[in-house]
């Protein structure tokens, strides 16, 4: 891969030593002739991630999360060390990082590039989520009903908690957590999983890649809350409608050579089992 000759450092300073972490991996960076800046303003300011070749991000998943939507719009690519706990996403540890930064800026790396979902409401908000769009009625705890077109097409009406659009990056995280699919982060494809629906034969279902999904709040009377990646909140009201598609724009995260996804999931998932001689 071509070497990184500029590298913007995204640092989460509330996670314990990110910061000291930070300055050292920018020293490296300096000793290989990268030119680096840093912040650790959230959100990241609209022009940081211009004229980068990537950008190395310090904290936890949702550290990440928070500047994967202006990364796809600038096509900068990621680098993501985990301060953190689980680090589906910013799969770098400390120790890693250190000891394979350099390699890293020389070009010994491979880009995994991920599925962005795009969200626009009746009210012109829009915005980008690396792992999910979630759809609750803004009060508590209240029972919502969501109408689900898609491609023009009645789908079904849900009685539920709320429903998740994942990525198949963000499978591993709300969606599974509601009894949703596991998918390949390669796939580009969406899921919808209603939460807690009231009909049980309510299940996930996977759309493909130029889906367009239409979905309102049947009572025209509420007003819905639109988490995006659990960071950023739209809203609609009156029935307002919502559409979700999947984004033209990628995120692109770098990892090295030797990446193994399915060793990730099952270390963070904790998966028993092994091979056996069979019989």
């Amino acid at each position: 891969m071509s070497p990184i000759r500029s590298l913007a450092f995204v640092v989460n300073a509330q996670k314990p030593g990110a910061q000291e972490l930070a300055e050292e991996l920018m020293e490296t960076a300096r000793e290989a002739r990268v030119s680096v800046k840093q912040t650790d303003t959230f959100p990241v300011p609209g022009s940081f991630l211009t004229e980068t070749d990537a950008a190395c991000v310090i904290g936890g998943d949702g550290t990440l999360l928070g500047v994967a939507a202006s990364a796809a719009e600038a096509g900068v690519p990621l680098i993501g060390v985990n301060r953190g706990s689980l680090g589906f996403l910013t799969t770098f540890t400390s120790e890693e990082a250190r000891e394979h930064l350099s390699s890293l800026l020389a070009g010994d790396y491979t880009l995994a590039e991920r599925v962005m979902l795009e969200c626009n409401s009746e009210t012109e908000q829009h915005d980008l989520a690396l792992n999910d769009i979630v759809i609750k009625d803004e009060r508590p705890s209240r029972l919502t009903r969501l109408s689900v077109e898609a491609d023009g097409e009645f789908v079904t009406t849900y009685s539920c908690d709320g429903l998740i659009l994942a990525s198949p990056t963000g499978s591993t995280a709300y969606n599974l957590s509601a009894g949703g699919p596991l998918i390949h982060p390669s796939a580009e494809v969406l899921a919808l999983t209603p939460i807690c629906p009231h009909t049980l034969s309510n299940r996930s279902i996977i759309f493909r890649e130029d889906v367009d999904l239409v979905i309102a709040p049947e009572d025209p009377d509420s007003c819905v809350t639109i988490a995006i990646d659990g960071q950023r909140n739209l809203r609609t009201c009156q029935g307002g409608k919502i559409a979700i598609r999947i984004s033209p724009h990628r995120l692109q995260l770098i990892h090295r050579a030797s990446f193994d996804h399915f060793g990730i999931l099952r270390t963070k998932l904790k998966w028993s089992g092994g091979v056996t001689d069979g019989g």
